[in-house]
């Protein structure tokens, strides 16, 4: 339920079609929509928190099904859909003694994906949040925090490694109760 939510109607929809595409029976997208293709990459809860998991650093498989809280063939299933998308590539690993096991990285590709895992957040912390969000995404030189807006200039676009999560100040002092697991 979207608690913070409020209509406005002012009569004008968000976008304009130009002339030749405002009729919208005469024309349709079909199966070249991106919207459409992205959601059908992100079909699942799973897909999304394994990209989730990528850029808040987690490689291994075992990390992955522990901070998803969701069953290994699910993970491995998310993690394989990503792959084969392009998002994430295997990159091998060894610990001393043991045997080679892969670790998930995300693509170019996959770091495209940073606008987008952002603006859910953002509208997340808007709009579902009862209280204050628990985490925070700082621009790491400024200090200032991040926003996904829309825009027609030039602007520079972070990288996922220029961001630094911070716990909402507000939530520190419940994160440090010892009893406590959860923000």
């Amino acid at each position: 339920m979207l608690h913070n939510a409020s209509v406005s109607y002012n009569g004008r929809v968000a976008m304009e079609f130009e002339k030749q595409l405002r009729d919208r029976d005469a024309w349709s997208v079909g199966d070249g929509c991106s919207a459409e293709r992205v959601l059908s990459l992100l079909s699942t809860k799973t897909v999304f928190l394994a990209i989730r998991e990528c850029f808040y650093g987690t490689t291994r498989f075992e990390d992955f099904v522990a901070r998803i809280g969701t069953s290994a063939p699910a993970v491995s299933r998310a993690l394989k859909q990503l792959e084969s998308a392009g998002i994430v590539t295997r990159v091998p690993y060894r610990e001393p003694g043991k045997r080679i096991h892969d670790e998930y990285r995300l693509t170019e590709s996959g770091e495209d994906m940073l606008p987008v895992f952002l603006s859910l957040m953002q509208w997340g912390d808007k709009y579902l949040q009862d209280s204050r969000p628990p985490l925070a995404f700082i621009d790491r030189d400024t200090g200032r925090p991040l926003k996904v807006r829309v825009t027609a200039e030039p602007v520079r676009e972070p990288s996922s490694d220029d961001i630094e999560i911070r716990l909402n100040p507000a939530l520190r002092r419940r994160a440090r109760t010892p009893d406590r697991d959860e923000f």
